[in-house]
């Protein structure tokens, strides 16, 4: 399992500019690989945290661990997992404008050994940005933490 905890999230509207109008009801997800526009457990953007359990397999490859499953993205060496933000309107439908890559290749071979062995890889991050903005772009330590624990 993938557990991704966050905190710190941006709030329900967002202006990416002073002059632009703001993006309202924002929520974030999980990105599936095969469902876009159908992102994992919404969560409100004034939340005071969010979590997602991510299903993942964990195999053992010549260049080390490669992680696999529904909601990984990318080649094997360059895999990672989309936090996608978006807007959900009045009959529920989310509108993608910006998402955050949580890069797998970040997490040192110690940890993704560890996680191999007891189940479970920890993601934990903050979703604003230092300028106030929902989180973007590639998300790679310090400004995410990967640690591994006993799955369950």
């Amino acid at each position: 399992q993938i557990r991704v905890e966050a905190s710190d999230l941006p709030g329900r509207e967002w202006a990416p500019t002073p002059d632009m109008p703001p993006y309202r009801n924002i929520h974030v997800g999980i990105q599936q690989r095969q469902r876009p526009d159908e992102p994992l457990d919404l969560h409100s953007g004034d939340a005071a945290t969010a979590t997602w359990i991510l299903n993942a397999t964990a195999v053992s490859s010549p260049t080390g661990i490669d992680i696999k499953g529904p909601h990984i993205h990318g080649a094997p060496g360059n895999r990672f997992i989309y936090l996608t933000w978006g807007t959900v309107d009045h009959t529920g439908a989310f509108a993608m404008f910006r998402r955050a890559k949580l890069m797998l290749d970040a997490v040192d071979s110690a940890t993704l050994q560890t996680a191999q062995r007891y189940g479970r890889l920890i993601a934990r991050l903050r979703l604003t940005d230092p300028h106030g903005s929902p989180l973007c772009s590639t998300v790679r330590p310090p400004l995410v933490d990967w640690t591994a624990s006993t799955a369950g």
